[in-house]
């Protein structure tokens, strides 16, 4: 029995990888190894609310597209209320068909990583705080990435409730704030709000110490 802490030493870390896909999102390396898989498609066909897709690339300090990254995201659902016991806004339902969690990796080819989900409402914040903007909660991990990174999506189409959010205000200097915004897209199939994440250069993603 060890009777001193100062002998317990800190058990040694890794890096995820090099095969991130494989362990955590193997549909994409083309395996059917779980009988309920997590992907990317957070929304069922009868989630309330504007469909939309999520695509964006995960970039480098040079800009060149970044493969086997990993990343999760976990949002609101339209009325602006996350499915997990913590959020006591009983005023706003939820919504059985929406999950509210996904996991998406970047593609080997293309460099694109996507989600299939609705645009999240409001939320308030804490202790009942002012509201929050729509936002996407963004995870990602992959080899040669330390801590995994935290970061928010946010519209650009809500100018009004960015500019009272009070996340996006504690960022500074204020263009920085330009690197949590999505772009919105009309195409053909739908919505796309596009979101690029930089992990290094004079355009770096804020990243958050959560």
């Amino acid at each position: 029995m060890i009777g001193k802490l100062d002998y317990l030493h800190e058990t040694p870390s890794q890096t995820a990888g090099p095969y991130v896909h494989i362990g955590l999102i193997p549909h994409q390396a083309g395996f059917d190894i779980y009988e309920n898989p997590f992907g990317h498609v957070v929304a069922g066909r009868n989630t309330a609310g504007e469909h939309i897709r999520i695509e964006g690339r995960v970039l480098d300090g040079l800009g060149a597209p970044c493969r086997d990254i990993l990343l999760e995201i976990w949002q609101a659902n339209a009325a602006g209320r996350y499915n997990h016991p913590a959020d006591q806004q009983s005023d706003k339902g939820l919504d059985a068909s929406f999950r509210g969690w996904g996991r998406s990796g970047t593609d080997f080819d293309t460099g694109l990583y996507t989600f299939e989900t609705i645009k999240p409402g409001p939320v308030i914040g804490r202790r009942g705080y002012k509201p929050m903007a729509p936002h996407v909660n963004i995870w990602l991990a992959a080899r040669g990435i330390n801590i995994g990174l935290a970061t928010r999506m946010y519209f650009e189409d809500e100018a009004a409730l960015n500019e009272q959010d009070p996340v996006l205000r504690m960022i500074e200097p204020p263009i920085r704030r330009q690197t949590l915004l999505a772009r919105r897209d009309k195409r053909d199939d739908g919505i796309v709000y596009v979101f690029d994440i930089r992990l290094q250069g004079d355009q770096e993603t804020v990243f958050f110490d959560v």
